[in-house]
């Protein structure tokens, strides 16, 4: 279980002081020493990256051969102050990834090493504009999308789980999460069946796969309609990207206060944390290697979809 290091990290950004140099504290007093901070001013607001490093038993950081995974938190915000007082629905992606990594951290400390590197990413911003939206309003970038994502996608994942509270739509109508189809370099992939396991396996329930379109692995530079930014890490890595969306039965405001189920958010975390258990072991496949390269050999390359300069008409 890791509804305690959820409360943990929720009691540290809950508030309009927090900064990432307090997220840093709250790894360092765990024994973590391999944790980035990176601070970038924008127009609308600045903003603290976040990048927590773990080294697995047989890991690339120690000339092993297990495969990295990436576990990012994709948000605009932890919060709206001073428009709206409180933690939003909008940063539960980041609450979802640092939980994840403060367990991580009492497992090493209790010598459960995983075989495969993990890697943490995610940012805080606490004055992140509000964006009017279709259904309910969303939380804006507190950055241009290029940036975010070269902060967020580290080049040494070769797997990344996108982490992002979705639910402002009328796609997905349950509470808890979804997984998506596997995109990469353009292609929305089946949904691997791997993940689908470790899914029933933590749930105990069946599967919710939630359905993605074209427009959504394209960049928000475009200005085409896009569910939200969960995929949008794919348009910065050649690697496989999988969203996890943290879901609802009705559309919630990414503004509201007050709508973090910690439950909900437990059972993610236990998610992203046990598919990176597989993944070091190489159990558990994001995509099939040979059908991606038959699909490229007869359709060709759609990676100028992950281009992130959009030339735009009309």
């Amino acid at each position: 279980m890791l509804l305690k290091h959820v409360l943990e990290v929720y009691e540290v950004l809950d508030s309009p002081q927090v900064t990432g140099s307090a997220v840093q504290k709250m790894f360092f007093n765990r024994g973590c020493k391999d944790v980035e901070i990176k601070k970038v001013s924008g127009e609308k607001c600045n903003v603290e990256f976040i990048k927590v490093f773990f080294s697995g038993k047989n890991g690339k950081s120690k000339n092993g051969s297990a495969p990295t995974i990436g576990l990012l938190g994709q948000l605009g915000g932890i919060g709206c102050y001073p428009v709206k007082n409180g933690f939003v629905s909008d940063g539960d992606g980041a609450l979802v990834v640092l939980a994840c990594g403060l367990k991580l951290a009492d497992m090493v400390n209790n010598g459960s090493m995983l075989d495969g590197d993990v890697i943490i990413t995610t940012h805080v911003c606490t004055k992140t504009p509000i964006k009017p939206r279709k259904l309910v309003p969303f939380l804006d970038l507190p950055l241009p999308m290029d940036i975010m994502v070269k902060s967020l996608v580290d080049p040494r994942a070769e797997a990344i789980l996108s982490v992002d509270t979705t639910k402002g739509n009328r796609i997905i109508n349950q509470r808890g999460f979804a997984i998506t189809p596997t995109v990469k370099e353009g292609y929305i992939l089946k949904v691997s069946d791997d993940l689908i396991d470790i899914m029933s396996t933590v749930t105990g329930l069946l599967p919710s796969v939630m359905a993605i379109t074209t427009q959504d692995i394209t960049t928000y530079k475009n200005n085409i309609y896009h569910i939200n930014s969960i995929m949008q890490p794919a348009i910065a890595t050649n690697s496989p990207v999988v969203g996890v969306a943290i879901t609802a039965q009705i559309p919630v405001a990414g503004t509201a206060t007050g709508a973090t189920h910690f439950m909900d958010i437990e059972a993610t975390a236990r998610f992203c944390l046990e598919v990176a258990k597989y993944y070091g072991l190489e159990e558990c496949k994001f995509y099939d290697s040979e059908e991606f390269e038959k699909m490229v050999s007869i359709y060709g390359s759609m990676s100028h979809l992950q281009k992130q300069s959009a030339v735009l008409k009309g």
